[in-house]
């Protein structure tokens, strides 16, 4: 399986390796340096790079590359989800997953890893688990450490390891029981210049946060079921039921987990919340042109749009813009020709409007198309697809 994991930083330096069965060399991360030159982002760099010997296999988040070696074939999407799971454990251990913070806690992240994978195998992945063979690190326990010589590692095997439902440890106990369900869909649209919808899909997950005393039960249902594609799930949910039923039952982990991610298709999108209105010219023989674009709300059952930024490739023949926004602000990089507007929250009274003139080569054609308009934004409390908005949540404890 996993031979060695390498992690580099956004220099090209390796801060940390780590060896599971025989020790890989470092120089096999040059095959990966030279397809990190050849990309021009961070984010396009393969996610799978075969060698004369190795595959390499990695993901990048939080500005660091993580790199597995293996040797044979394997499935990618399993190696690389598990590096999503050494990234996600990281950041629960430590609160955020950086190189500074690595470096700090270098053993407790070696003994994490050493727990992750068993020569080379995946063997405890849920957090609780984990958390229970090695304790996270804080303050006191590192001077304790300090002192005394003594590990994070756990005095004895944790109780679920060995059970029928390995990711809840048992024996939980709370005074106040709650279970939180978040949404989250975001969707990808292509809108054309007339305000149809071109092409659109949504990527959604649901995170739970439960915190139930002993071994509860759940049943989720959903309004509309049969909308969501793709659909991949937590370990704990029961696979045979939802495929009859389209019902999610499950006993869920301790704490926080993602109970499943999934997909909307095209065909059963309902209307985009929001719409762009946009007047931008370019004269023939002018060093002129004029630039408007107005950004509202449309069907958005009375939720509020927030964290909008709209973002546009300009093209090369614009030398300067000169804009007034009637809320927020903006920037105009006349490098990279790439404006960039933080609109924050709309309000439905009174519309956010970008207006003014852009400054072109003298001389120059007539650009043959109109810059894409990109848009980000936010919506709390809607689901986009109307399909994974919760119904019913019963519990039961047995």
């Amino acid at each position: 399986m996993i031979h060695s994991l390498f992690l580099i930083n956004a220099s090209g330096d390796i801060f940390l390796e780590k060896h599971w069965k025989s020790v890989v060399s470092r120089s096999v991360c040059d095959y990966f340096f030279e397809a990190q030159e050849r990309a021009s982002e961070a984010e396009n760099v393969p996610p799978v790079i075969p060698t004369p010997h190795h595959y390499l296999l990695s993901v990048y988040r939080h500005k660091i590359f993580f790199v597995a070696v293996i040797q044979t074939e394997v499935p990618p999407l399993f190696v690389i989800e598990f590096l999503h799971r050494v990234v996600d454990t990281f950041q629960d251990y430590f609160g955020v997953c950086s190189e500074v913070m690595i470096k700090d806690n270098v053993v407790v992240v070696y003994e994490v890893l050493e727990e992750m994978l068993d020569n080379g195998f995946p063997l405890a992945t849920e957090s609780n688990i984990l958390k229970e063979l090695i304790k996270p690190p804080t303050i006191l326990r590192t001077v304790v450490n300090t002192i005394t010589g003594s590990t994070n590692v756990g005095d004895q095997l944790p109780t679920g390891q060995l059970s029928v439902v390995p990711w809840r440890r048992t024996g939980v106990k709370y005074t106040n029981n709650e279970a939180y369900f978040d949404v989250i869909e975001e969707i990808d649209a292509i809108i054309d210049k007339s305000g149809s919808t071109i092409t659109a899909e949504i990527q959604g997950v649901i995170d739970a946060c439960v915190k139930l005393t002993g071994m509860p039960d759940l049943t989720l249902s959903f309004m509309n079921p049969r909308l969501l594609d793709d659909v991949s799930f937590h370990p704990c949910v029961r696979f045979k039921r939802w495929e009859s039923e389209r019902i999610l039952s499950f006993i869920p982990p301790d704490g926080n987990f993602r109970l499943l991610s999934y997909h909307v298709s095209a065909q059963n999108l309902v209307a985009i919340p929001v719409y762009v209105k946009h007047n931008i010219s370019f004269r023939d023989g002018s060093s002129l042109g004029r630039f408007e674009i107005t950004v509202g709300p449309k069907q958005t059952m009375g939720k509020t749009i927030e964290g909008v930024m709209v973002a546009s490739q300009m093209p090369k023949g614009v030398l300067n813009m000169s804009l007034t926004p009637s809320q927020g602000t903006h920037i105009f990089d006349p490098v990279t020709k790439l404006l960039s507007w933080d609109v924050g929250k709309i309000n439905p009274q009174k519309l956010p409007s970008l207006k003014g003139t852009m400054s072109l080569q003298a001389g120059a054609s007539k650009p043959d198309e109109n810059p894409t308009i990109n848009l980000q934004f936010k919506i709390q409390q809607l689901a986009i697809s109307g399909s994974s908005a919760t119904d019913e949540c019963h519990c039961r404890w047995p």
